[in-house]
């Protein structure tokens, strides 16, 4: 059961005043402070929005991301709202994929997805496809991909994500020839 979390406008501008606050705080006792070794990710997105701009930026980025049709604005319990669409999902899917430190298995054994995926089903299909290629699979033959990094939970939650559990089968394999 996917659950979505809303994420509403006033939160968002919350988030951005308190990084603004605590950057401004930051930058009064100390020139690397907790915040930096706690969490560089939450630096470098705060400083990738100093670059960009204020919160005019903000706004057009949310506007961008209603507009492309990755968040849907609603209004829940007569506030307004935003949610990830599954358009959304698919695109911080493909996002945290194309991301991912691959390394590969220790054992030399091999990741092989198999799958029959109805021709009703194309588009998914060829979408299916392209999230293979940037997890690392090579295509072995037709519908038969193979990948030498360990990611078994990343393949399954790909799986999952496009409801395709009845159509594809996982296999690790120890030997393969990949010319």
């Amino acid at each position: 059961m996917n659950i979505k979390l809303p994420f509403s406008e006033k939160f968002l501008w919350d988030i951005y005043e308190f990084l603004e606050e605590i950057a401004d705080v930051h930058r009064a006792i100390s020139p690397r402070g907790w915040q930096e070794v706690g969490n560089p990710l939450l630096i470098e997105f705060r400083k990738n929005y100093e670059k960009r701009g204020s919160r005019k930026n903000f706004a057009k980025m949310l506007s961008y991301l209603k507009r492309h049709g990755y968040l849907k604005e609603k209004f829940l319990k007569n506030r307004k709202a935003f949610l990830i669409t599954p358009r959304g999902r698919q695109k911080i899917l493909k996002i945290k994929f194309k991301t991912l430190d691959k390394k590969r298995r220790t054992d030399k054994k091999w990741q092989m997805v198999i799958y029959d995926i109805p021709e009703s089903k194309r588009d998914i299909r060829d979408e299916f496809r392209n999230e293979l290629k940037i997890l690392g699979y090579k295509e072995l033959q037709k519908s038969i991909w193979v990948c030498p990094y360990d990611i078994l939970k990343e393949t399954e939650e790909l799986i999952k994500n496009y409801l395709l559990e009845s159509c594809v089968k996982l296999f690790l394999i120890e030997e393969i020839d990949v010319g």
